[in-house]
């Protein structure tokens, strides 16, 4: 398979040259050197097996914030190399933003940024990758053109986890999860299409059961989604004028005594004061036993009627890993060395919530958004020092901090381990942290003018339906609805 490679670090042909006295400098040698200072340094220490006019090949799998950012920072920092991207989609998912759409504060494309626009100077490969062969160094993927071989001298594991689907009875078939825009698109249309029902619901306590929207998980992600579902009913109930506001509720449940765990204890009260002041229920000490269509099982034998429960709860690791069966694993996760290698096999390297990385002196790296951007900062170091036969680096990194949005312009965060702020200003903070990791300054200046405009309207109710033509012949013979997709 061919591979696109940087035509700055590459040496265009030319003719040969009069061969210059050997006390003279050659300046065509220097800057050969300069355009091929991997090649060089390579051949000069004699540390690569490879041949000093061979680019080397780094493949990265996995185009989240781990991959994405690897790829961005190799492109400008390893001329010499050639870099493809392997990526199931074809773009990176900003997945903390996700509960904004939700609460249709933000459009789908405003918390995703293309892979093709920072791969310019890389090949980008949309593709599921089936299987690797360690030993050749060959790795297989499924594309849009069918099965396709890679080779590599380096590759990066950055492929993520999954959302578990079945963590509690019931959750498969009855919950929801949020981890893709997919889940966000899904979970937004299935709030809209419950107001719409209540209209033309008459049995109150059916209304009522329509109406609360459950939220297991009082985490990031769970406080995130309680808050932004809470503020977009009380915003758009103005358009069912059939619907009272006493038969919408939003209940968010917590299995430890407090909600944001991770946070200190005063941004955790203060995140649950905003949420119980805008209407949201909070039961902490309370876990969820079992879902079914119209209820969800607390613990003690305690019920509650609802149409829609919303998980937040559980990872469970990339089916991909279990068929690693050269790696080491631990929990699902890829053991790493310090340097962010994989412990005995050679080439290997791995990231991001796949990876089971060493933070220093300080346990665990967690699998977060701001220790993958880290962690790709890191390794892109150390792939340079090995393809330039340099010693690598353990990987090392000290949290800024932590934010969580608790609802349209409020949030909680703490910064730098000191500094705590709530409300407004940490909701800022917050959003202006996710614009700078945007790709490209023209993206930049769209998402903001565009996230500006949506502070001072209502959310946006369309209800999208990706229905197409033919499915409307369909159902107009049939006399019934179009199937719904999200």
């Amino acid at each position: 398979m061919p591979f696109l490679t940087s035509m700055r670090g590459v040496k265009p042909a030319c003719k040969e040259s009069p061969p210059a006295p050997s006390n003279a400098p050659n300046r065509a040698a220097g800057k050969s050197a300069r355009t091929s200072f991997g090649e060089n340094r390579m051949s000069a220490t004699n540390t690569a097996a490879r041949d000093a006019r061979h680019r080397p090949r780094i493949v990265i799998v996995g185009g989240g914030f781990a991959g994405a950012n690897l790829s961005h920072l190799l492109q400008k920092r390893a001329r010499f190399a050639d870099i493809t991207l392997v990526s199931e989609e074809s773009y990176t998912t900003f997945n903390p933003m996700l509960a904004e759409v939700v609460g249709a504060t933000v459009f789908p494309e405003h918390v995703v940024a293309p892979l093709r626009e920072t791969t310019r100077r890389a090949q980008f490969v949309m593709g599921t990758v089936g299987r690797v062969d360690f030993a050749n160094k060959r790795l297989c993927c499924d594309t849009l053109r069918g099965e396709v071989e890679i080779e590599y001298d380096e590759l990066v594991l950055a492929y993520g986890n999954r959302a578990r689907v079945d963590l509690i009875p019931g959750m498969a078939e009855h919950a929801v999860v949020l981890k893709t825009v997919g889940d966000a698109m899904h979970i937004r249309n299935l709030v809209l299409r419950r107001l719409a029902l209540i209209e033309l619901e008459s049995d109150a306590q059916l209304r009522r059961c329509l109406g609360h929207f459950v939220v297991v998980g009082g985490g990031f992600s769970g406080v995130e989604v309680a808050g932004a579902i809470a503020d977009s009913l009380r915003e758009i109930r103005r358009y069912y004028p059939r619907v009272d506001a006493e038969e919408l509720k939003v209940t968010i449940l917590q299995n430890s005594d407090r909600l944001l765990p991770e946070l200190p204890e005063c941004l955790g009260e203060a995140a649950k004061r905003s949420l119980v002041k805008r209407g949201v229920d909070v039961l902490t000490m309370t876990g969820a036993k079992g879902v079914s269509a119209r209820s969800i099982q607390l613990d003690g034998e305690r019920m509650l009627a609802t149409s829609t429960t919303i998980c937040t709860i559980g990872t469970t690791p990339n089916a991909l890993t279990a068929r690693f069966t050269e790696l080491a694993t631990e929990r699902g996760r890829i053991v790493c060395e310090p340097d962010l290698s994989v412990a005995g096999v050679a080439g290997v390297w791995a990231i991001g919530d796949c990876a089971l990385i060493k933070n220093g002196a300080a346990g665990l790296a967690p699998p977060t958004a701001q220790f993958a951007v880290a962690e790709a900062r890191h390794l892109a170091k150390n792939l340079i020092a090995r393809c330039t036969g340099k010693p690598t680096r353990a990987f090392a990194h000290t949290s800024r901090g932590m934010m969580a949005t608790v609802g349209h312009l409020k949030g909680v965060a703490q910064v730098f381990g000191f500094l705590r702020l709530s409300g407004l200003p940490a909701w800022m903070l917050w959003r202006a942290y996710y614009l700078s990791q945007m790709p490209t300054f023209g993206r930049k200046l769209r998402i903001f003018v565009e996230w500006t405009w949506g502070m001072f309207f209502p959310p946006d109710i369309t209800h999208f339906r990706f229905t197409r033509s033919h499915e409307f012949v369909e159902s107009d013979r049939a006399g019934v609805m179009p199937a719904t997709r999200t």
